[in-house]
């Protein structure tokens, strides 16, 4: 008898694959990701299923929020543009930090979890989930 995979089962799936997705992205980009390589990433559509521009404005995003996706219309092929605080304009070797993090919502839509956005930057940023977690509070605590 075949057994129904569960809801349970199918975030288990999507963490391992966003997980995976990330070493891709290091495994190309890395180690190292900074600026320019996560400029690369945005472009590389095995990476960022839409296209995506950053912008370091924080009008759209809630306080104390680092970094959000907005649609450009309401056809996700036309693009995002992924808003960023501008107190990280300055800093650009922080921002693939915030970017990967938001790039689960562009890529896996609102099925995604926190945790499966963590587990997508950890990897590709060759971290643990806890330690890009504790960076990612640390860098909203900057802005609070």
């Amino acid at each position: 008898m075949d057994r129904q995979l569960t809801v349970d089962d199918a975030r288990q799936s999507l963490r391992g694959h966003v997980a995976a997705k990330g070493e891709e992205i290091r495994a190309k980009y890395g180690p190292h990701i900074g600026y320019n390589e996560l400029l690369r990433i945005l472009d590389d559509r095995n990476f960022v299923r839409y296209p995506c521009e950053l912008s370091f404005d924080s009008t759209p995003l809630m306080e104390d929020e680092c970094a959000h996706p907005v649609p450009k219309s309401n056809r996700p092929e036309d693009g995002f543009v992924m808003h960023v605080h501008p107190y990280f304009s300055t800093q650009p070797e922080r921002v693939p930090y915030l970017v990967l993090y938001q790039l689960v919502a562009i890529n896996y839509g609102e099925f995604a979890s926190a945790e499966d956005a963590e587990a997508f930057g950890a990897s590709a940023l060759g971290l643990s989930d806890d330690e890009y977690y504790r960076v990612l509070c640390q860098m909203a605590d900057e802005i609070g």
